[in-house]
């Protein structure tokens, strides 16, 4: 009688222990084990102990997570753990360069190109002819040079480093002169300021914000400016009582000086916004023929690259930024120069438009988006009924083209249990991965941003997100 009541009372003590529902490690690895996972023990080992040690903190603050919680926490850890982060998701959001997620696709074929040259050597700094050693640049400003007249061109990994490097091998220790009104942030906390002062050069702020001449560039030269940068607002625009100095003027003050102009056009497109109705960008061949001496960009913009900056201009002041000692520290890798050059060729064969995904969907037609959008709202309305095609408008994004629109159409669900917020959140977890927008308390999919090769796996993973099992 006395052990029965002792074993009781051991056996109330330790169902009072919330520490002693937690699983051991080696439980949670027996159990891997037997499901073969994939993973090494001791990385599923350091898994499982954040697991435990995650559920031993919430004791601590006074929950009482269950043993079997804790472990399908490890399966999920472990489920986590496999699935790729970066794996491609389909942008419905109706923002074409959309940064968050990776600003433009690149083309199939400059797609193909990277992974191929990912998986194997390349001749990046010998020339096959002599097997000397050779400039990695060589193919991409013979290709820049067809297609804008740049003499010399260098690819680094993106413009904040063009910028921070042309302007730290052109202007140490000397100064630059900018427009008030040019003196700006362009996003993520990258302020002209700031790289200016980054590459030791001295800011001269000349003229108003929302007015400033090339007279006003012109007095501000002394024995201690080194060039005149110019720089493109890309992400807000000044209306009204407005004028600024453009690269032609800054030019002619440069040819009676000496003083090199530098012109920051941020998106680096290679082709007239204007003719798909929006207001038009400067590009890379008519800044160089209006005088610009070095021209930086971005090739992940509206050129439809792979992430990249873009330095071009004068053989001699490309030259010298190429051999400054941080060139090497921002330059660009095989990969990135493979799907640059592919991307050129686009624009070197004209058949940008028909290849470069940012431009397939600029130049979409709103009708022929909109019978796509009604071919999806058909299929989901045979799940959840109350589904419509909407008139949207889309956007460029990424800093270019700021306030312009395009009309576009979505489809528009009015989300079951849960409501909007829950829907929204299961298409960015399903598979693919759909990342949408909310609008009066419907979940809009712009089909503008989605290429048309997608719209079945789009169609997919809404149904699966809005099947009644997932409600």
């Amino acid at each position: 009688m006395g052990q029965e009541a002792d074993a009781g009372v051991g056996a109330t003590s330790e169902s009072s222990n919330p520490y002693a529902e937690l699983p051991s490690v080696s439980s949670l690895l027996d159990r891997a084990r037997h499901n073969q996972v994939g993973f090494s023990d001791p990385v599923l080992t350091a898994l499982f102990q954040d697991v435990i040690t995650t559920a031993r903190t919430e004791i601590a603050a006074g929950s009482r997570p269950s043993r079997r919680e804790i472990e399908q926490r490890a399966i999920a850890a472990i489920g986590e753990l496999a699935r790729a982060r970066l794996a491609p998701v389909i942008n419905a959001t109706g923002v074409v360069i959309h940064t968050n997620l990776g600003r433009a696709p690149v083309s199939a074929e400059a797609a193909a190109a990277m992974a191929a040259v990912a998986a194997g050597y390349v001749p990046l700094e010998v020339e096959p002819e002599s097997g000397m050693r050779g400039g990695r640049m060589r193919e991409i400003s013979a290709l820049m040079r067809l297609l804008t007249g740049a003499e010399e061109t260098l690819v680094v990994n993106n413009n904040a480093a063009a910028v921070l490097l042309t302007l730290s091998a052109m202007a140490a220790g000397r100064s630059v002169i900018v427009s008030r009104g040019e003196a700006v942030e362009i996003g993520g906390g990258f302020r002209i300021p700031d790289v200016l002062k980054q590459s030791r050069a001295r800011l001269v702020e000349v003229g108003t914000t929302n007015r400033t001449y090339a007279a006003d560039y012109a007095r501000a030269i002394d024995e201690t400016t080194a060039a005149m940068l110019k720089v493109h607002p890309s992400n807000f625009a000044i209306s009204g009582f407005t004028a600024a100095a453009s690269v032609a003027e800054l030019a002619e003050v440069g040819a009676k000086t000496g003083i090199p102009v530098i012109e920051d056009i941020g998106s680096g497109a290679l082709v007239d916004t204007g003719r798909f109705g929006l207001a038009r960008e400067p590009t890379i061949g008519e800044s160089l023929m209006s005088g610009a001496t070095v021209v930086t960009a971005s090739g992940d913009k509206l050129l439809g690259g792979p992430q990249a900056g873009i330095i071009a201009g004068r053989r001699e002041w490309v030259k010298r930024i190429e051999s400054h000692p941080l060139a090497r520290a921002v330059r660009a890798d095989k990969t990135c120069l493979a799907g640059f050059a592919v991307t050129l060729r686009h624009y070197a064969a004209g058949e940008e438009i028909a290849k470069i995904p940012v431009w397939r969907m600029i130049a979409a037609d709103p009708a022929a988006v909109r019978e796509r959008a009604a071919a999806l709202a058909a299929r989901i309305k045979a799940v959840l009924p109350d589904v419509t095609v909407l008139e949207v408008e889309s956007t460029v994004g990424g800093g270019s083209l700021p306030g312009q629109i395009m009309a576009s159409f979505g489809v528009a669900i009015l989300a079951g249990q849960g409501g909007a917020d829950v829907l929204v959140r299961r298409l960015r977890l399903g598979e693919p991965r759909v990342f949408g927008r909310i609008v009066d308390e419907r979940v809009v999919l712009d089909l503008r941003t989605v290429l048309p090769e997608d719209d079945e796996r789009l169609a997919v993973a809404v149904l699966e997100a809005v099947s009644p099992v997932n409600s």
